[in-house]
């Protein structure tokens, strides 16, 4: 399996933040990292969307204003939030017969988090701001792949999906 990430680093600066940590780690997560990351979830979770295997996704890591004109703009919410996700593929449709597939990587979309949001929310949660780009990563990804959360049972089996998939890149959150 290989997985492409096309990262969008941040689009504001610290003095927008409320975080403590230097220039060099506020975003702290390299593409290589991320990659690796999106990789390891990509083969724990095991997609059946891809004749080689391979998968292409674009992660914008960027600031509430531009998350709340996203959010306004797609949603019809004109506030700001943490994480959203276009599926560029419906998980559900049929499939091209074999020898009509060509040996491309699937794009799977684009996830859009914001790093403000994240941060308030890893010091509400007392956990770093690694942790909680990488938790709300892997509800993106998990948005893209067909998961939803309509009710209350839906939304406890995602957040222990995102749960297990941090434990594979060696974080964790308390759900």
């Amino acid at each position: 399996m290989q997985v492409e990430v096309s990262v969008q680093d941040c689009f504001f600066t610290v003095a927008q933040s409320t975080t403590t940590e230097t220039d060099q780690s506020f975003c702290p997560i390299t593409t290589a990292t991320w990659e690796t990351w999106f990789d390891q979830w990509l083969k724990t979770l095991e997609p059946d969307i891809s004749p080689t295997d391979d998968y292409e996704l674009s992660l914008r890591l960027t600031d509430d204003r531009e998350i709340q004109s996203l959010n306004d703009q797609y949603r019809h919410k004109n506030q700001p939030t943490d994480v959203l996700a276009f599926a560029a593929l419906e998980v559900d449709s049929p499939q091209l017969p074999p020898q009509m597939q060509l040996p491309l990587p699937v794009y799977l979309g684009d996830i859009v988090i914001s790093v403000e949001t994240a941060d308030r929310q890893a010091q509400q949660q007392g956990h770093s701001l690694t942790t909680e780009l990488a938790w709300l990563a892997t509800h993106g990804l998990l948005h893209l792949l067909g998961w939803d959360h309509p009710d209350e049972d839906s939304l406890v089996a995602m957040l222990n999906q995102q749960s297990t998939l941090l434990g594979k890149v060696n974080l964790s959150i308390q759900v």
